[in-house]
């Protein structure tokens, strides 16, 4: 029998979609040998599998494509963005309803940062926003102390090394500023590890408030420290476009 176009994919997308992982993650886990298909074990993530007769477990757990479920939380200082972490006080996801089923985030906010984070089962946009290639911007309002200058300004534009790495910002904006003390507005579209902070301490400044207001083009607004509420279509689709965007440029720089 001819199968389905519509119900047969590549297995590493059918998990992501599962929201099992990033698609990245999800490659890792069929790497890995944690994946079976009809009970045996599959190690490549570009096999195909039809959705309506294949059985497909992880760990020893059936997946199956659930309903997609997009959420924007506004995180709180002391959260982790986990699921599980044994050295962690406080995960995000205990801020979210069971009924939501697995989650996970798209990109991380440090510890000790707050803001905007995604929250989605959506593994194949989740990679797409947060692959470097995409470009997409992330805004952060930053309090720090230290001297901030012209100067400090053009070497964050121009790029810093730290830890063997690249950081450079896209845009750097001073939103305030008195004796010792500055609030910045900084634009990043890759985010690297600890990404606003390691900028700031590469030109002596010290972070002490980090919070994330938007996301692409999705925006904190008004929703209140440890909030959370579920993005609307037309949000989601402003996101997908902006992926699909960032995507399209990426093969013309190629």
């Amino acid at each position: 029998m001819e199968k389905n176009s519509d119900r047969v994919m590549r297995l590493a997308k059918y998990l992501a979609s599962a929201g099992i992982a990033s698609r990245r993650r999800c490659e890792e886990l069929i790497r890995e040998g944690r994946v079976l298909v009809n009970g045996e074990p599959v190690l490549t993530p570009a096999m195909n599998i039809d959705s309506a007769v294949d059985v497909v477990t992880c760990e020893g757990k059936e997946v199956k494509i659930e309903e997609r479920t997009y959420l924007l939380l506004h995180k709180p200082a002391g959260y982790t963005c986990s699921a599980s972490d044994p050295h962690a006080k406080k995960l995000v996801f205990e801020l979210i309803p069971k009924r939501f089923g697995r989650l996970f985030t798209v990109g991380r906010l440090d510890r000790d940062s707050e803001g905007l984070l995604i929250l989605t089962n959506d593994g194949d946009l989740a990679q797409d926003l947060t692959h470097p290639s995409r470009q997409v911007p992330k805004q952060y309002l930053v309090s720090c102390e230290g001297n901030f200058t012209t100067a400090k300004r053009r070497q964050m534009l121009d790029g810093v090394y730290d830890g063997g790495e690249f950081l450079r910002p896209s845009a750097v904006e001073q939103r305030g500023h008195f004796r010792g003390h500055a609030e910045l507005l900084i634009t990043l579209t890759e985010g690297k590890k600890r990404e606003v902070r390691r900028l700031c301490r590469a030109v002596d400044l010290m972070v002490t408030a980090l919070r994330r207001i938007s996301f692409g083009s999705v925006e904190l607004g008004n929703l209140t420290l440890g909030s959370w509420r579920q993005l609307g279509n037309v949000e989601v689709e402003a996101l997908r476009q902006m992926a699909a965007k960032g995507a399209k440029g990426a093969v013309r720089g190629a």
